[in-house]
């Protein structure tokens, strides 16, 4: 029975390897077919592109050659003029600078895509457009010349296309999230200068469709360093969300074992008071029961301030809208609009102010709601047009007067407590004391020594710094 057993097993066995090597011929098949008609449809795709571009460029050169048929002489005149006035602008350009002239902002780029693209699939189209520039070079498309022998011909030709993308390669290496506009001008101006440049060589030139091309190389590499800066800034963002919630989830926690502490210490209190009054005599027992109200009243405080921050531990939105401002760092009606879930709002403010001014924030009003996130929300929303910074919608400052802000939020049937006037206290002082040193050089020099002494230099370093 066992020898049976044996046999049938080592049949078994023999079927499954032959079903297995089936199985492994037939795969083999499958991705021998599956590879071909992936090379098939990449020929035709790429055929597909070449006839596209081929077609571009013969139906550009048709819309001149008739134009200039129509026109005669004065086509060509115009044509002329216009390469000169590009070129002329092009040196320009070089020897006077780019400066901010041609400063483009960035979102301009990004009208057109949709919201959930990200920066590896702006990668995947800049993969495709020098795909495409690479081939334009390839088949011959990316320059023009009017040589008829073949030999010379092809040797313009790629002397202007090395001398063009020499300059073009040179630029897009120091693409950034911020330069498309200095980048794209510059790009353009080699297209001028190289296509003057190739007259020499019986106007040997880049096509406008190369031209087109690059600029494109351009526009996906800018898209794809913004969107990977928006992302990056987005998970800052979520972290420092994270640590405030942290932060405030601690806080709770400290102020709940705070307050619960205090009970048991005012009930033991309480305990030992009434156990006086009943002892004391008609004399004493006015004294115990003041002290005993006095203890009854600390201890409902504390069970409210208990109650609260179990409440806000609880409720994951309620928190503290602030305004604030600080004149001494950003000027005149520049408020900032923020939000924080800390039991004690004022950590935050203090936070801001502390290393990235110079000068402390002042709060104008500080208002408690059960959804701090949402009425910041629709704060930013009414004085969304006063936005200080035009890219960055996280920054929250805003050009608005503390009237007008103030008038909205009562709009909402709110009515916190409200600090019209800014005090401003370490500016106005600091301004102060900048004149009175003006006029008194003693003044100034106690000053000096008194600075010295908080964070110590040499007199030397002092009067090399001053000198600078």
């Amino acid at each position: 029975m066992l020898s049976s057993a044996h046999t049938e097993a080592d049949s078994l066995i023999l079927q499954a390897k032959e079903e297995l090597e089936d199985a492994k011929e037939e795969a083999s098949g499958i991705r021998r077919e599956a590879n071909s008609k992936a090379t098939e449809l990449k020929d035709k795709a790429s055929a597909i592109l070449n006839s596209a571009n081929n077609e571009s460029v013969k139906i550009v050169a048709d819309a001149n050659s008739k134009a200039e048929q129509i026109a005669g002489d004065a086509y060509k005149a115009l044509q002329k003029a216009n390469e000169l006035e590009g070129t002329i602008k092009a040196m320009q350009n070089i020897i006077e600078g780019y400066g901010d002239k041609y400063l483009v902002p960035t979102y301009s780029l990004l009208d057109e895509l949709a919201e959930e693209f990200g920066h590896l699939e702006a990668g995947e189209m800049l993969k495709k457009a020098r795909q495409l520039s690479t081939k334009m070079t390839e088949n011959g498309t990316g320059a023009k010349c009017d040589y008829v022998e073949a030999n010379r011909k092809e040797i313009a030709i790629r002397f202007v296309l090395d001398a063009f993308n020499g300059k073009v390669d040179s630029i897009l290496s120091k693409v950034k999230k911020d330069n498309y506009g200095t980048l794209q001008q510059k790009i353009k101006d080699a297209y001028q200068l190289v296509n003057y440049n190739g007259t020499a060589f019986r106007n040997a030139a880049i096509t406008e469709a190369y031209l087109n091309a690059r600029l494109d190389e351009l526009k996906w590499a800018v898209v794809a360093q913004e969107l990977k800066w928006q992302e990056q800034e987005e998970q800052r963002r979520i972290k420092e969300q994270i640590r405030e919630e942290e932060k405030a989830r601690r806080e709770f926690e400290r102020a709940m074992k705070e307050a619960q502490k205090e009970e048991e210490t005012l009930k033991k209190l309480i305990e030992k008071a009434q156990s006086e009054v009943a002892k004391a005599n008609e004399e004493q027992k006015e004294k115990f029961e003041l002290q005993l109200l006095q203890l009854e009243e600390k201890l409902k405080a504390a069970e409210e301030k208990n109650q609260r921050a179990m409440s806000m531990a609880q409720q994951t939105k309620s928190g503290n809208v602030y305004i604030i401002s600080n004149i001494g760092s950003f000027g005149e009606d520049v408020f900032k609009i923020g939000m924080t879930r800390r039991l004690e709002p004022l950590d935050r403010i203090r936070e801001l102010g502390d290393a990235s001014v110079p000068f402390e924030f002042d709060v104008h009003s500080m208002i408690f709601s059960e959804d701090a996130p949402g009425l910041e929300r629709q704060l930013h929303k009414l004085f969304l047009k006063m936005q200080m910074n035009k890219i960055n919608p996280r920054k929250e400052f805003f050009k608005v007067t503390l009237t007008d802000i103030k008038d909205e939020i009562e709009k909402m049937g709110l009515n916190p407590k409200w600090t019209m006037a800014a005090e401003a206290k370490q500016y106005r002082e600091s301004l102060a004391l900048e004149e009175a040193m003006k006029k008194d050089v003693k003044l100034q020099e106690e000053w000096v020594e008194n600075q010295l002494k908080i964070d110590p230099v040499s007199v030397e370093e002092f009067e090399e710094t001053s000198s600078n």
